[in-house]
């Protein structure tokens, strides 16, 4: 599956659950862990749950091979590994805690690794 396809059936997945606030970072060339970082969040644990549910799920019926799904015991914060993409799902206040987003700013991320960024912030 395509990049482009990939982000697509992310989306959809996010938008059809119900999800709020969807971003998606293009991190190509600025991590080496994946491609696009896609943030949303629900409105419960058993919502954070079932939107992640929902993203492995349709991929995996796609063809996308899954790496990994991490966080669905506490549901805090739930993390879909498509290799190209990741995927977190998170309760609002554990987003405005971990703040993800800004380790992606212009700013911060300019011709920095991720391991560099995550460093001038600690």
């Amino acid at each position: 599956m395509k990049l482009n396809e990939l982000k697509d059936l992310v989306q959809n997945s996010l938008e059809d659950m119900k999800a709020v606030e969807i971003v998606n970072i293009d991190v190509k060339g600025k991590s080496s862990m994946t491609d696009v970082l896609y943030i949303a969040t629900g409105n419960s644990t058993r919502h954070v749950k079932s939107i992640a549910e929902v993203v492995a799920i349709n991929a995996k019926e796609a063809g996308v091979d899954i790496i990994g799904v991490e966080g669905k015991g506490s549901s805090e914060w739930v993390l879909v590994d498509l290799n190209d993409i990741i995927v977190h799902v998170m309760l609002a206040s554990t987003r405005e805690f971990y703040a993800l987003e800004k380790l992606w700013e212009p700013e911060d991320a300019t011709d920095k690794t991720v391991e560099e960024a995550i460093s001038d912030k600690g």
